[in-house]
């Protein structure tokens, strides 16, 4: 089985972090992993995205144009990537800075106030984590544990007194998701 996962947002919310935390985790699994990063030249406050594909068998092109899933924290990526979504796909949408819900009814969405649940855990940057657990409780391709192994593995040893912060964030989404985050397209 393969799964493609796009999340797009812009610099500094950690989105190439959220794609290279799956893609380790996928990868320490032994699973068939390709990680692509796009950003543009001002990285802060400029746009950024990155696919994550993985796989149970070898991968025949890391370009994806309608992935499985997809995490938008902000409109422009909402707007450009939610037509996109596989049907059946889920779409993990940042309410704090979007002003719409997502319109279809042909996936599964979760409208989800990334910042403010960052925020209130002590650390705005930890939207993106939040995000990734948002994202593995309503398309579970890998466990909370073995993103929380990922983080004990590859996270620098700068960044490690921020371990157990990570973990809150990854838990905080997935139980927002699987209690809030169901909504309903009109």
């Amino acid at each position: 089985m393969q799964t493609e996962i796009l999340i797009a947002g812009f610099g500094g919310q950690g989105v190439l972090f959220a794609g290279q935390i799956l893609a380790y985790a996928a990868m320490d699994a032994g699973r068939e992993v390709t990680w692509i990063p796009s950003y543009g030249p001002e990285m802060r406050g400029g746009t950024a995205n990155c696919t994550v594909i993985i796989s149970d068998e070898e991968i025949g092109s890391p370009l994806v144009l309608n992935p499985t899933a997809v995490i938008a924290l902000n409109l422009p990526s909402l707007e450009k990537y939610e037509p996109m979504v596989k049907v059946g796909g889920v779409l993990i949408v940042n309410a704090s800075l979007v002003n719409r819900p997502p319109q279809r009814a042909d996936i599964e969405s979760v409208f989800i106030p990334l910042n403010e649940i960052a925020e209130r855990l002590g650390n705005r940057r930890l939207l993106n984590m939040v995000a990734v657990g948002a994202l593995l409780a309503k398309l579970p391709v890998l466990s909370l544990d073995q993103i929380k192994q990922a983080l004990e593995e590859h996270l620098p040893e700068r960044h490690k007194k921020f371990m157990e912060a990570n973990l809150l964030a990854l838990q905080e989404g997935a139980d927002f998701a699987l209690k809030e985050g169901k909504i309903k397209v009109q």
